[in-house]
């Protein structure tokens, strides 16, 4: 689909245009009937009037099936597929690079206190794609060993499981969460 980008609030903006594809069907109906005669004419026109909605429709589902996948591949950033009036627009949010994505030394746990309260040190094989992998050297190059790192965040991390493990907020391992109550 033909767009027009913009940028708005950090996202990257895509707005596919989707009378083309409508305009090649339309006028792809009108040359097959076009070896038919008149009558076959008159019918290719009433048809491609009424096809409009069905094409357009047909499009924003395999829009919206791409942007699905996109963002399973893209997590924990997203796209989605707005509807803008009659034509869609696709809205790219970038992961978040905020500080929280960069190491801070001061703000981790020491690796010696992690020594301390846990003992022995453990092998274990931790398998990333290789995305994340490459974002975590990056942030761990701010001084620590990628293994140091992980290590902290790690602890960072049950420390924060444990915090929220109050009764007033549930969160659920995929990272969603809820607070309250309802009946």
């Amino acid at each position: 689909m033909k767009s027009n980008r913009v940028q708005t609030f950090g996202c990257r903006v895509a707005s596919p245009k989707p009378d083309p594809y409508v305009e090649t069907v339309q006028r792809q109906l009108a040359a097959a009937a076009a070896t038919g005669g008149q009558e076959a004419q008159a019918l290719a026109a009433q048809l491609a009037t009424a096809l409009e909605s069905a094409v357009r429709l047909a499009l924003q589902d395999a829009l919206a099936s791409a942007v699905g996948e996109i963002t399973c591949e893209l997590a924990p950033g997203s796209v989605e597929v707005r509807l803008r009036g009659r034509d869609p627009e696709i809205v790219v949010t970038p992961p978040a690079t905020d500080s929280r994505d960069r190491a801070d030394p001061e703000l981790l746990p020491a690796l010696s206190t992690l020594e301390a309260d846990q003992g022995a040190m453990e092998r274990i094989n931790l398998r990333l794609p290789a995305t994340l992998k490459t974002r975590i050297e990056a942030v761990a190059a701010a001084g620590l060993s990628v293994n140091a790192w992980l290590v902290r965040v790690a602890a960072l991390a049950a420390e924060g499981a444990r915090k929220n493990d109050t009764g007033d907020e549930r969160v659920f391992r995929d990272g969603r969460r809820y607070r309250g109550w309802a009946r």
